[in-house]
């Protein structure tokens, strides 16, 4: 289709196995999928009921070849410049706590669009309010961050493992109740916390603006993409996945 009629073909392909992880693990559309710019979405079309449409994207009266509110329910944000998608996620998911439904709300941003201010605009109040928000950094030019190898895939699947942020949780709780030195217990174990993470995983400055940092992982890999959706779904705080496509 996109041959005969033009369009934006080559990010989406980058984006094909998110796209379905992202629809199988969160419950869309009442879970909150926000895209930067449409770019990356027509395979996010094909997937929401316009498989059928399709060869009428870009023409009058037919698809949009950016996300359209009015053209479906899964379209969530139309926006078409880019940076802006962090910012719109946490109007969302603000929304959503003001009106009590407990819904998830991710943001899908490219590496490119990382370096427009609004995208850090987002980030710095996201990490502020500290509402539940998941941003998926694509990464298709590694331009963040280098691949680190095996270790920062294991430390990925630990750290975002429930086991783990169940443990973490509950040695946070414990240490409140020490009657001596607690402020001093816990400076001490973030800081071991902190020091592992400085050492194998890029991504400290997401941190330290507030968000819980896993990454970077293989964006084709569907069952890593699938497993690591699933266990960061559910963490209460902002949260930045990275991938590589």
């Amino acid at each position: 289709v996109i041959t005969e009629i033009g369009g934006h073909l080559a990010p989406t392909l980058g984006v094909i196995e998110l796209t379905i992880a992202l629809h199988y693990i969160y419950d869309t559309p009442e879970d909150k999928l926000l895209w930067d710019v449409g770019h990356q979405a027509y395979a996010h079309k094909l997937l929401t009921g316009r498989f059928n449409e399709f060869p009428t994207i870009r023409q009058f009266g037919g698809l949009s070849g950016f996300l359209k509110r009015t053209e479906s329910e899964y379209d969530v944000f139309g926006a078409g410049h880019a940076s802006t998608s962090i910012s719109a996620a946490l109007g969302v998911a603000q929304a959503l706590h003001q009106n009590k439904k407990d819904r998830r709300v991710v943001a899908v941003i490219g590496d490119g669009a990382m370096t427009g201010g609004l995208a850090y605009e987002g980030i710095n109040n996201a990490g502020h309010i500290g509402r539940q928000l998941t941003v998926i950094l694509n990464d298709n030019e590694m331009s963040i961050s280098p691949n680190v190898g095996a270790i920062s895939k294991y430390l990925t699947r630990l750290i975002s493992n429930p086991t783990y942020n169940h443990i973490r949780n509950e040695v946070w709780n414990l240490t409140g109740k020490l009657p001596l030195a607690k402020s001093r217990t816990r400076t001490f174990l973030k800081k071991i916390d902190e020091s592992i993470k400085n050492i194998v995983v890029p991504g400290i400055l997401f941190q330290e603006l507030g968000f819980r940092y896993f990454g970077p992982i293989d964006g084709h890999d569907l069952d890593e993409l699938i497993k690591t959706l699933k266990n960061i779904k559910d963490i209460p705080n902002p949260v930045l996945l990275h991938i590589l496509t």
